[in-house]
């Protein structure tokens, strides 16, 4: 079984907000209906990140959510943070 580390980790991959966003979709339909998401990059020298604000259908949804992959609450939202790949890691097709 994957631990949520390793979940958060195959996000890290993805190279562009639209990747990201299928991929947190993926990743967030197992525990329940994902009704809300939007997704933030930002750069700061060489490094890159996404913070990803989601909602779920229910609240025990999001918790077992949080629960499992060490999300925070943020407001209404959930939050998780990913970390990306610099840009000149990525390959471009």
């Amino acid at each position: 079984m994957r631990t949520s580390r390793d979940r958060l980790l195959s996000l890290s991959g993805c190279g562009d907000a639209a990747t990201l966003r299928s991929a947190v979709s993926d990743l967030c339909a197992e525990f329940g209906k994902l009704t809300h998401l939007d997704v933030v990059t930002m750069s700061e020298a060489e490094h890159r990140r996404a913070l990803c604000f989601l909602r779920l259908d229910t609240p025990a949804q999001e918790g077992q959510l949080m629960t499992s992959l060490g999300a925070a609450r943020f407001g209404d939202d959930l939050l998780m943070v990913v970390d990306l790949q610099p840009a000149s890691v990525l390959t471009i097709r």
